[in-house]
């Protein structure tokens, strides 16, 4: 297993996705996992840090350098599974070398996130050319969704759609569970009397937080916003939100910033104590986000686009809000104003019944457990796994 993120090491739902996966699929296979990173003390596991001689060059190309130093050790294996564009290329050229079948799971697509371009300058040109020979190669590509399927067929129409299978991303709802805490929801400003609407998610221009907080300036005044929002793509986005935010704390009161990365503990209470959790994405594989909201018992509420719609079931464990798209791959709202509106509209709508936002975190949970267990993932990764290496 191949991956840029892993335990301590996350800041995006791929690094869950690997870690839960490894987890669940080691109690039948060994999996030995090679990551980007800082050495780590688990049995099996091997890190990886940038070569010494890379340190000033640009970061697509520290990648590049990261991942041939993982190739050679990857000798012995029967199979190599990559995770997002970081660990495509040292998959594609293990797979090469080694004479053994290649497996990359899709958790997003360079062509849909031109944006990176203000991130990574010409680097953004080598990550869109690794990832498309990657796929192009790859003996299987698992889409998180069938959103995610559909946009790897229309963005690589060399890959043969035999080879795209979809397994969606999971959740332990054992782990992820209701939490309440609330001494803690004190030490962060947080009245678990009022009604709120949460956010977590890396700052970057695929979460959509900027329309968010446009929407938040229309939401009664005794709605409490909460952001758990950080890791900023670029100085650039990060002052747009910094901004936005002044703005909204200026206007009215309840509006939480919290930037660090919390532990899981705390997160889970800020999630049971949400009267919905949002997902204003424009871009989003699935959210596995959406899926640790529904099963700490919160209500969703989420963009209609990518593969969210496959986890929240409008009207049941939450609400969709509409959202025409400019198709120029930036997921940009053809009519901002409209979306921004429909989606302050929802929100107020789900936060003004407490009784039926409760009711749509309960089914949420059920969902969650019911139909994204990672035992049931890891079964069938694993069954992929043994038709390519039979």
């Amino acid at each position: 297993m191949i991956t840029k993120e892993y335990p301590p090491e996350i800041y995006g739902g791929a690094g869950v996705h690997v870690a839960e996966l490894v987890t669940a699929l080691r109690r039948t296979i060994d999996v030995q996992v090679r990551a980007f990173g800082a050495d780590r003390a688990e049995a099996g596991t091997f890190s990886y840090p940038t070569p010494a001689e890379l340190t000033d060059a640009n970061a697509a190309i520290q990648t590049l350098g990261t991942d041939l130093a993982m190739v050679t050790d990857i000798s012995g294996a029967d199979l190599v599974h990559s995770h997002t564009w970081y660990a495509n290329f040292a998959g594609h050229i293990a797979a090469q070398l080694h004479g053994i079948p290649h497996v990359l799971s899709a958790h997003s697509l360079e062509p849909l996130r031109p944006w990176k371009a203000e991130q990574l300058g010409g680097g953004y040109a080598v990550s869109s050319g690794v990832e498309k020979l990657a796929y192009e190669n790859a003996d299987a590509i698992i889409a998180v969704s069938a959103g995610m399927r559909d946009d790897i067929l229309r963005s690589y129409p060399q890959v043969d759609p035999a080879r795209v299978r979809v397994i969606h991303n999971g959740i332990d709802v054992e782990r992820w569970r209701p939490a309440h805490d609330p001494d803690f929801l004190e030490s962060i400003g947080m009245d678990a009397s009022r009604p709120s609407v949460v956010f977590v998610g890396r700052i970057t221009r695929q979460k959509g937080l900027p329309y968010l907080l446009r929407a938040a300036a229309e939401l009664p005044p005794e709605v409490q916003l909460v952001l758990c929002a950080g890791a900023p793509d670029t100085a650039e986005i990060m002052a747009e939100v910094q901004s936005g935010v002044r703005h909204l704390q200026q206007t009215r009161d309840g509006v939480i910033w919290i930037e660090r990365m919390l532990p899981r503990d705390e997160l889970a209470a800020i999630l049971t104590a949400a009267t919905t959790f949002v997902c204003p994405s424009v871009y989003e594989p699935l959210g596995i986000v959406n899926l640790e909201a529904m099963a700490c018992g919160a209500a969703v509420v989420g963009t209609a686009t990518g593969g969210i719609p496959e986890v929240v079931d409008d009207g049941v464990t939450g609400r969709l809000v509409p959202i025409e798209q400019v198709q120029d791959g930036t997921g940009t709202p053809v009519d901002p104003d409209r979306y921004v509106a429909d989606l302050a509209r929802t929100l107020t709508e789900v936060v003004s019944d407490p009784e039926r936002a409760s009711a749509y975190g309960v089914a949420g949970r059920e969902r969650a457990a019911r139909e994204f267990s990672w035992a049931a993932i890891a079964e069938t990764t694993r069954a992929l796994y043994a038709e390519l290496t039979a």
